[in-house]
């Protein structure tokens, strides 16, 4: 069933497991996401970066996500990850995202004020969710973007942030980044917990791939609601159509992409399996 991506997020914040938000680019890495929820009777979130509309447009894959989501046996929000810009972020809602992040992050604070109040006030016509990002969640090949504390998400700017913003949820930089990390990250468990005991929405935590499973266990304890993956489900994706590629003597790419299906969903399954330490079932 398609359910709104804050009523999600309230829901696991109030009863204290993790969503998974995966990225995706294509019907097959849709289709093994919700299979993987619909198994463990878990939500979960589809979303998609909108740099990917290279290779596939927006309103087809809000289409597919949206539709299969409607289908599922299990509650599945659909959104759309980083947009970097007023027009992408609108673009999105026009495209039929119900639930949009627009990324100031690399901005000013007012700027990012600004860019986030106007797309807020756009998305409240068409009863749209918005995430936001304060903090600068970097690049995981930098190590300075890991382990520079002044990168990270300041307390009181967030208070004044959600406040001026109304936004419904906020990724905030604690030791994620994005990407492959090039040294084990170290979350700020601290300032999670702070900022959770401050803010009264969702807390989202970019860079999922490859922080280390009792981190990310610990975050979920600390409070933070949603959880990006997209590295690690791509590379699941690549290992299996490699692996499996070499099975196909016969060469036949329909039975490739069907045989893909299994690794990827047990790839999924293991992330929900982590972020959820209670063990909730819808």
């Amino acid at each position: 069933m398609l359910i709104k991506v804050n009523e999600l997020l309230d829901h696991a914040t109030k009863n204290k497991y993790g969503v998974a938000a995966i990225n995706v680019m294509n019907y097959e890495t849709i289709k093994c996401a919700i299979k993987a929820a619909e198994i463990e009777r878990v939500p979960i979130i589809i979303q998609f970066y909108p740099g990917f509309d290279t290779y596939i447009p927006l309103t087809h894959i809000s289409y597919m996500a949206i539709d299969l989501a409607k289908k599922a046996t299990v509650p599945v929000a659909v959104h759309l990850d980083h947009s970097a810009s007023f027009e992408i972020a609108v673009g999105g809602i026009r495209d039929g995202f119900p639930s949009v992040m627009v990324d100031g992050s690399s901005l000013p604070f007012e700027e990012n004020v600004k860019l986030t109040s106007d797309v807020k006030r756009i998305a409240s016509v068409f009863d749209i969710d918005i995430e936001a990002e304060l903090g600068h969640v970097g690049d995981a090949s930098i190590e300075d973007d890991i382990i520079n504390a002044n990168k990270y998400t300041d307390i009181d700017q967030a208070i004044e942030f959600v406040e001026r913003t109304n936004c419904d949820s906020l990724a905030v930089a604690v030791g994620n980044a994005h990407g492959a990390y090039i040294t084990e990250p170290n979350l700020d468990f601290d300032r999670i917990k702070k900022l959770r005991d401050v803010l009264d929405i969702p807390l989202v935590l970019h860079g999922g791939s490859g922080i280390p499973d009792e981190q990310m266990k610990e975050a979920v304890n600390c409070g933070m609601s949603k959880f990006n993956i997209a590295t690690e489900y791509f590379n699941a994706m690549f290992d299996a159509l490699s692996e499996k590629s070499k099975e196909t003597a016969n060469r036949d790419g329909f039975k490739l992409m069907n045989d893909i299906e299994q690794p990827m969903i047990a790839f999924v399954t293991k992330k929900i399996k982590l972020l959820n330490p209670n063990n909730v079932t819808v």
